[in-house]
């Protein structure tokens, strides 16, 4: 990717990013007087909810930043476009949807895999089994349930 095409991604991504940030700092905002507000004796733990989400989101828009910062860093010394693991180029393609990667799809992949309590990717028999289960003799006592194959990735 040329140099001009990667400053004008990192650009418009640096300036999507600070939107978001600043929209998510004034909904953090009115979330904290909403929960301060004398008066109505409402249940104040909504407000305070999504406070705890505006401050996670913050955090995440935060390290994106961060990220976008170590990519302009990255096209300044000239190693932009190849992962910071092997050295090997990444995709055009993957540029242009995430100007700020700094891995191949690969390699992502492979640390996300390693990361899941499963320790590998899902796959459709993961599902047949759970399927396979309820249809069964054993699950006829079952009712009402939901059955979570995440491989222990829950929120």
């Amino acid at each position: 990717m040329d140099q001009a095409k990667a400053e004008e991604l990192l650009r418009a991504e640096r300036a999507r990013t600070e939107q978001l940030l600043s929209d998510i700092g004034k909904a953090g905002s009115a979330d904290r007087d909403a929960a301060n507000q004398p008066g109505d004796m409402f249940d104040s733990a909504e407000p305070l909810t999504m406070q705890g989400f505006d401050e996670s989101v913050r955090a995440e828009l935060e390290e994106r930043l961060a990220a976008i910062g170590r990519a302009e860093e990255r096209l300044k010394a000239g190693t932009y476009g190849n992962s910071i693991r092997s050295g090997q180029p990444i995709p055009d393609d993957r540029l242009e949807s995430d100007p700020a990667a700094e891995l191949t799809v690969e390699e992502a992949r492979r640390i996300k895999d390693a990361r899941s309590p499963a320790g590998r990717p899902p796959s459709s028999e993961d599902i047949t089994a759970a399927v396979k289960f309820f249809a069964s003799d054993s699950a006829d006592y079952i009712t009402g349930q939901v059955l979570n194959v995440t491989g222990g990735w829950m929120l």
